[in-house]
């Protein structure tokens, strides 16, 4: 039986790996047997995600304490994970933040902050890993973590530098996949839903969202653990060697009504 996904000897970077979806999708590339190097800002949580794959899946995995709004730091992590397994196979820029409040009350050092972490810092990784390591292998696979408020707005939560941001990083996408196709590369990102973590626990099992979900989702509820992965897995794969430059939307419906 062929397996689509095995990623057995591929090197994979998930920037934001010291909680949430980047810890999920971590597991599910080590569950296929890909090298994970999870990229954070807080060194404690990435050596426990770290010691957690190694122990859960038997795959290696070399944390490293990056803050992705640094170029020197970005630039010197890059160098040090070639140094260390010779080759960068997948990026995972899930790496984020969110400011909510109403947009007449955003302060310019909250939208700037949006943009140099989601949008600038999420490029700054793209740009070394391609520049360092996929370009001069002539292959790679580059996931933008972006989010179904960067295709639509929304009336619960107001967000304006958050829309704004990963609406630049699903065009940022598109523009990226058009220029390095021809090296192998495939650019794509991945658009979710609410979901389940354990910095959105309260709201979304609070009775007003449930309430929300209910009208505005159709599946009428909010994701669990685990319905993130697959999409990472086949973007990840030599099995998605075709598919360059698309939004995937994993948001039970939401964006389509």
């Amino acid at each position: 039986m062929t397996n689509y996904f095995d990623l057995t000897g591929q090197v994979a970077i998930v920037t934001g790996c010291s909680t949430g979806l980047g810890v999920q999708m971590a597991r599910a590339l080590a569950s296929q047997g890909c090298t994970i190097v999870p990229i954070a800002r807080r060194l404690d949580k990435l050596q426990e995600v770290a010691e957690m794959l190694t122990k859960d899946f038997g795959v290696e995995a070399y944390p490293i304490r990056c803050d992705i709004t640094s170029t020197e730091m970005v630039d010197a992590t890059v160098k040090e994970v070639l140094s260390k397994f010779g080759r960068i196979d997948i990026l995972i820029n899930n790496a984020g933040t969110g400011a909510v409040a109403p947009a007449e009350d955003i302060t310019d050092d909250q939208f700037a902050n949006e943009m140099n972490i989601d949008l600038f810092g999420s490029f700054k990784v793209a740009r070394a890993v391609a520049k360092q390591a996929m370009i001069p292998a002539k292959y790679g696979r580059i996931i933008n973590i972006a989010s179904m408020y960067g295709l639509v707005g929304n009336k619960i939560a107001p967000a304006t530098p958050y829309h704004a941001a990963k609406g630049g990083v699903v065009n940022m996408t598109r523009a990226l996949a058009a220029e390095w196709g021809k090296y192998g590369i495939t650019c794509n990102s991945i658009c979710p839903g609410y979901f389940l973590t354990p910095l959105t626990a309260d709201t979304l099992n609070s009775p007003w969202f449930k309430e929300y979900a209910h009208d505005a989702i159709p599946e009428e509820r909010y994701g669990i653990e685990g319905e993130l992965d697959t999409a990472a897995l086949f973007l990840s794969s030599k099995a998605s060697s075709y598919v360059n430059g698309i939004m995937v939307p994993v948001d039970g419906g939401y964006t389509c009504i």
